[in-house]
C-alpha cells in the first residue's frame, strides 16, 4: 500500500490534450492613421488629372477638326483694290507721304483715259491741284509751273495738272494759255479726294512729288499760287543734294 502511494506521488502530473492543442491567439496590431495630404500634393495631383483630361480631349479629336483650327488662325491677307472713277472714295484714308499713288482711270483735256497709276512708271510726277480752270489763282499756279516746266523734265520729272473741270474747259484753258503739260480732268473728285484736297464740293489748292515708282516723297497743301510752282522745283533739287 506504501508502495503504491510513493509511485502515485512520483509520477508527473499529465497536461490536458484539449489545453495544449488549442491555437495561440494574437493581438491584431492597431492598423496606423493616413497621412492628411499637403496643400501641394493636393494641387499637383489635381493638375494631373486635369492634364490627363485634356491629353484625353486631344486624343479623341477628328482630324478635320484639327485641319479647321488651323486655317481659320490664318490672317487674312488684305488686297490691293484698283480705284475707279465711279468708286465712292470719301471713306477712304488719304494717302501720305510714303504712300503709292492709287491706280484709276480718269481723262485728260483731249478725253483720251489715263491710267494714274502708271503715269510714275518710268520718271517722277508732280501733280498740281486747281479749285478751278482759268481763274487767276489758278492760272498763276498753272503758268508758274509752265515758265520752269523744263526744269522739272531735266530732272526727270513730269508735271500734271488735276481739277475737276471737264476735258473741253480743261482743253481751251491749255491752248489760251500754252500750257505745255497735261491736265487730268477730274470731275467726281475721286483723286483729289484719295490725296486729301477734296473739300465738300470744292478742290484745295495743293501740289504733291511722287518719286519714280509712284511713292509719295512730298505735299503742300494748302499753298499759294505763286509759291506752288518754285517749293515743288526746290524739294526735287534738294533731292538731288542728299544722296
Amino acid at each position: 500500500m506504501a508502495s503504491n502511494e510513493l509511485g502515485a506521488e512520483l509520477q508527473a502530473p499529465r497536461r490536458s490534450s484539449r489545453i495544449s492543442g488549442q491555437a495561440k491567439v494574437e493581438t491584431p496590431a492597431l492598423a496606423k492613421k493616413p497621412r492628411k495630404p499637403s496643400k501641394a500634393g493636393t494641387k499637383r495631383a489635381a493638375e494631373e488629372v486635369d492634364k490627363d483630361e485634356k491629353n484625353k480631349k486631344v486624343r479623341h479629336l477628328k482630324p478635320s477638326s484639327l485641319i479647321l483650327t488651323v486655317v481659320h488662325s490664318r490672317p487674312k491677307l488684305m488686297k490691293t483694290k484698283r480705284l475707279k472713277e465711279d468708286d465712292d472714295v470719301a471713306d477712304t484714308a488719304p494717302i501720305d507721304v510714303g504712300d503709292i499713288l492709287p491706280s484709276m482711270t480718269l481723262k485728260n483735256e483731249t478725253g483720251e483715259d489715263i491710267d494714274t497709276g502708271s503715269i510714275a512708271a518710268e520718271k517722277g510726277v508732280v501733280l498740281f491741284l486747281v479749285p478751278k480752270a482759268d481763274t487767276p489763282g489758278c492760272t498763276t499756279q498753272a503758268c508758274g509751273f509752265r515758265d520752269i516746266w523744263q526744269e522739272f523734265t531735266s530732272l526727270d520729272y513730269d508735271v500734271y495738272g488735276v481739277s475737276a473741270d471737264s476735258s473741253t474747259a480743261q482743253s481751251k484753258w491749255q491752248t489760251k494759255k500754252e500750257l505745255p503739260f497735261p491736265l487730268i480732268s477730274d470731275p467726281k473728285r475721286s483723286l483729289i479726294g484719295i490725296l486729301g484736297a477734296g473739300d465738300g464740293n470744292k478742290t484745295k489748292r495743293s501740289h504733291f512729288v511722287f518719286e519714280k515708282g509712284g511713292k509719295l516723297l512730298d505735299k503742300k497743301m494748302p499753298v499759294k499760287p505763286a509759291d506752288s510752282p518754285r517749293l515743288a522745283l526746290e524739294f526735287i533739287k534738294g533731292l538731288g543734294l542728299s544722296e
